[in-house]
């Protein structure tokens, strides 16, 4: 992740539009804002979430809010709560995807 040269910017997250990604289960709502190859989000997985998908993007984690459950698609699965991050680079590490029981909110750099 390289971050192209932009002014400071301020975001108010209420005002980012939605869009919602159905997983394998409930859904995930992203706000999204989009620096030339950069991306950031505030993302929300509803309670119940699966990821429909195995991901090899690398990224940047933080848990807002809630719990999740990281899975490597070599059988490993870490857990996560409020206040915790991991980061991977891209194709860095074991494909990965996430789901949550109870809900999460989570803020990611990628």
């Amino acid at each position: 992740m390289k971050i192209p040269p932009v002014p400071f910017t301020l975001t108010d997250w209420s005002a980012v539009p939605a869009t919602t990604h159905p997983g394998d289960a409930g859904v995930a709502i992203w706000r999204t804002i989009e620096v030339g190859d950069l991306r950031i989000r505030m993302v929300e997985y509803s309670p119940g979430y699966i990821a429909d998908h195995w991901c090899d993007r690398g990224h940047v984690l933080l848990v807002l809010e809630g719990e999740l459950v990281s899975e490597l698609r070599d059988g490993r699965s870490f857990a996560l709560s409020q206040g915790m991050h991991y980061h991977v680079s891209d194709h860095g590490d074991a494909s990965h995807r996430s789901s949550t029981t109870s809900g999460a909110k989570l803020f990611i750099v990628d």
